[in-house]
């Protein structure tokens, strides 16, 4: 079956195209882009006033499959991806079990492949049952396809654990992704800290925690000449350490997320646990921090680190709330609204991170709109306005902190390898 998708604004940056056309896709791939294509039988999408990006990628998800399909799984998860435009995502390994062996990870790729909506990749855990101590089975799991390796939810305390898995993995050209924060500075805290912590009365984590652990893993990362992904970057401070490691040729790469990059730590309200994330809502000083790093370079992409939730776990004291909350359906609103329609950043710019580059640094046959490659692609209306409600989250976590929130911006047509899993809004199984 032929789509030809008339007159939007064709957006790609790893072609470098921004211009008006017309995308034609012939049986599951971009068959043509120009100016006032035709085909006969095709089906007509109007995308006057829109904007076709290639389908947006998304590598920092939790879909909790296996054993916690409670809170989401792959079915869901995927319609949540497909509901926000996104057509590829990559799941993080801290389930129940972990998935630190090459038979998980080849179970989770059957699974995606008969339930998902939407392209998933899987991304293993670096050590055993994410414990720090004894590298998992790393190689096995490459060459099984899993897409990168990370310990996600656990700092890797012992730095010749990292070493090891850094000097192992750089073999198979393979990326750990790290989260950062020094352990021993963040213990039984709640969000960040500094003046709004103390007036509220709750333990906080410091930014140096964070700072502390993107210097050891970059430091490591430059003695073994291998590659390490900071995940889920929220500190000024480390924003600046990226920086400077880039400058030196170090193979580091960084990803943000909309909430890092939008919201303050003046958002953490007791009653409502939805803004207890890790790391934390930090400070304005590191919101705009980040958008300088997304701005510059120093920042590569953008992820939602979607990390949905039980009703019954959120909907706790603050304090015993575990953290994380969805963003795959309200990524796109927040980011336009909050930095689009305020000219903090180009449209190009927002979409280069959600597509190009983690296609590039994670070595993916994606982000792009080039002729014969499958027609994974994603239509925005940057000028739709909408309400975020729970009632409409096809996500099994519904606690965020974008709801209620009048948004302008959404992805209305999601479409993966030519096939349209979501129009206006509706998820098409």
């Amino acid at each position: 079956m032929k789509q030809l998708i008339k007159n939007g604004r064709v957006i790609d940056p790893a072609n470098k195209i921004d211009k008006i056309a017309d995308v034609l896709i012939d049986e599951g791939r971009i068959a043509a882009i120009g100016t006032n294509l035709t085909a006969e039988d095709a089906m007509l999408i109007d995308a006057s006033g829109k904007v076709v990006t290639p389908g947006l990628i998304d590598m920092h998800v939790h879909f909790r499959e296996p054993g916690q399909e409670a809170k989401e799984d792959f079915k869901s998860g995927t319609e949540a991806a497909a509901a926000g435009g996104y057509a590829r995502v990559a799941t993080m390994p801290n389930t129940k079990p972990v998935v630190d062996t090459a038979a998980l990870v080849r179970g989770l790729q059957k699974q995606a492949e008969d339930t998902g909506l939407v392209h998933i990749e899987i991304i293993g855990a670096l050590t055993k049952g994410q414990n720090g101590t004894e590298l998992a089975e790393v190689g096995d799991m490459a060459a099984a396809g899993a897409v990168a390796f990370s310990d996600d939810g656990h700092y890797v305390q012992k730095a010749k654990v990292l070493l090891n898995g850094l000097d192992y993995l750089r073999t198979f050209g393979k990326i750990i992704i790290n989260h950062d924060e020094e352990t021993s500075l963040v213990e039984d805290g709640y969000m960040n800290e500094g003046h709004k912590s103390a007036m509220l009365g709750l333990k906080g984590r410091p930014t140096v925690a964070e700072d502390i652990a993107v210097a050891r893993d970059i430091m490591l990362a430059e003695y073994a000449d291998a590659r390490v992904h900071v995940a889920h970057i929220s500190s000024a401070h480390a924003v600046d350490i990226v920086r400077q490691a880039k400058k030196r040729g170090v193979k580091v790469t960084a990803e943000v997320t909309p909430q890092h990059l939008t919201l303050t730590e003046d958002c953490v309200d007791l009653t409502d646990s939805a803004t207890k994330t890790n790391p934390p809502l930090r400070s304005q000083k590191d919101v705009d921090a980040m958008l300088a790093g997304l701005k510059d370079g120093t920042i590569d992409m953008i992820v939602t680190d979607h990390s949905p939730h039980a009703e019954e776990e959120k909907d706790v004291e603050y304090a015993y709330a575990p953290s994380g909350f969805p963003g795959l359906e309200t990524a796109v609103g927040v980011l336009l609204t909050d930095l689009y329609h305020t000219q903090k950043a180009d449209l190009p710019l927002l979409i280069s991170k959600m597509t190009a580059e983690p296609a590039r640094i994670f070595g993916l046959d994606a982000g792009t709109l080039t002729i014969g490659k499958p027609a994974d692609l994603t239509i925005l209306d940057p000028n739709q306005e909408w309400t975020v409600e729970e009632k409409n989250f096809y996500t099994k976590g519904t606690h965020s902190p974008f709801v209620g929130r009048r948004l302008t911006g959404k992805a209305v047509l999601t479409m993966v390898d030519g096939r349209i899993v979501m129009k206006d809004g509706k998820v098409i199984c």
